[in-house]
């Protein structure tokens, strides 16, 4: 299995899927179907019923029950974009094998290396093999690795079918890393009583909270006039937009955060001094201080106005996704039974809060209980992405004894 799960993964970060914010399409690029179409031809031709790719990228297909026992019907959901943070396109991954605990040296012309000493979980897969980048793109373990993890459950369940299950529903859906990934999901279609994203971190990670998100923009109107000349008439658009940043909170910014708490992230500014936009991700476990968060970046809205004059400043702040924990209690054996398929694979389990959001987020309030369990990946979004192909493996293997444990 282990080397069928390397193959696979090779296999798919090898098709660009990056999504794209600006885009109003649906996916927003088309891309994203070069990986879509493969995978719905992989389900078919193993002899999957309903395979279907539709024209909003949403593939689902089922694998029927073998069983005559009485088992709840099951989803798994991958996402298959990877972030418009860096290049996911022509990937050239390097295999570490046996790790030795060193820094591992990624692109000598760029002078790059994934070393231990920033990142200290590195030293929890001594031995194993680590799927690292050229350090020029992204790795795409965000969510190929949970492409791919379900990919290989199915496949052994396929090759297997002496092995007892229910009725099991796969899907894999474009634009998640945009927010914007059941935009369209037809969850009635879908069919499943609840289900797994598998979109987590490093191995263990067991999910069922998650951070309440919106998304806030402000476009800001300057006034050029040639700097001889500018006093008292000139308004600097760039530094209006500085000005407004500086009024947010400095202790509620990711970098001084952590487990359940907030935070405004500055994550685009451009422009000029006639025009200006800045793009924030405003985030919050608790419902009440997600809403005050709202209020307080439509407040220094506000009060940009009042110093430079209406509508100099105008804000767009749109929700994304709520905290799924409220959908998931009424339905918590979906936890239980993953924490109990770790613990008899002797993974410990790790239920933290998701310091971000997934597809299961959204798709909770849909009336698809979803918590989300790992895929393996570090560091997403960036060059310094790696993922131990142990821990995919063991994902795999989650995602085959949670099948057992239900049909047991």
């Amino acid at each position: 299995m282990k080397e069928l799960i390397l193959n696979r993964f090779l296999n798919y970060i090898s098709i660009d899927t990056q999504s794209d914010d600006s885009s109003e399409s649906i996916p927003s690029t088309p891309k994203q179907f070069d990986l879509l179409k493969k995978l719905h031809d992989e389900l078919k031709a193993w002899g999957l019923q309903d395979v279907s790719l539709d024209e909003f990228g949403y593939v689902m297909a089922t694998l029927p029950s073998n069983t005559t026992k009485k088992v709840p019907v099951i989803g798994f959901i991958s996402h298959v974009d990877t972030a418009p943070d860096m290049s996911g396109a022509d990937i050239k991954p390097k295999i570490v094998e046996n790790y030795d605990g060193e820094p591992i040296l990624l692109n000598a012309d760029l002078g790059l290396s994934l070393s231990p000493a920033y990142f200290s979980e590195m030293t929890e897969y001594l031995g194993q093999t680590l799927i690292v980048t050229d350090g020029t793109t992204l790795l795409g373990a965000d969510d190929k690795a949970g492409v791919t993890e379900i990919m290989a459950a199915v496949e052994y369940l396929v090759a297997h079918p002496e092995i007892e299950h229910g009725t099991l529903k796969i899907g894999f859906t474009p634009d998640e890393e945009i927010g914007r990934g059941v935009d369209k999901f037809d969850v009635k279609k879908f069919g499943a009583d609840f289900a797994y994203t598998m979109d987590g971190g490093g191995v263990g990670e067991l999910e069922y909270e998650n951070f309440n998100a919106a998304s806030g923009k402000v476009f800001i109107q300057g006034r050029n006039i040639h700097p001889g000349y500018a006093k008292n008439k000139m308004m600097n658009a760039i530094l209006m937009a500085m000005e407004f940043n500086a009024l947010l909170p400095i202790n509620e910014r990711p970098e001084f955060t952590q487990d359940y708490e907030g935070f405004f992230h500055l994550i685009k500014m451009e422009g000029s001094v006639e025009k200006a936009s800045i793009q924030y991700i405003i985030r919050d476990h608790d419902k009440s201080k997600f809403e005050q968060k709202k209020a307080l970046f439509l407040q220094c809205v506000d009060f940009m106005n009042q110093r430079y004059g209406d509508k100099t400043f105008t804000p767009e702040v749109k929700d994304q996704y709520y905290n799924m924990r409220e959908m998931v209690e009424p339905v918590y054996h979906v936890v239980a039974t993953a924490q109990e398929a770790m613990e008899q694979l002797g993974i410990v389990p790790k239920v933290v809060p998701i310091r971000g959001g997934t597809d299961g987020a959204r798709l909770s309030y849909m009336g698809l209980p979803c918590p989300n369990i790992f895929a393996g990946g570090h560091n997403f979004h960036g060059k310094f992405e790696y993922v131990p192909l142990e821990s995919m493996v063991k994902a795999t293997q989650v995602i085959l004894k949670i099948v057992e444990l239900y049909t047991a």
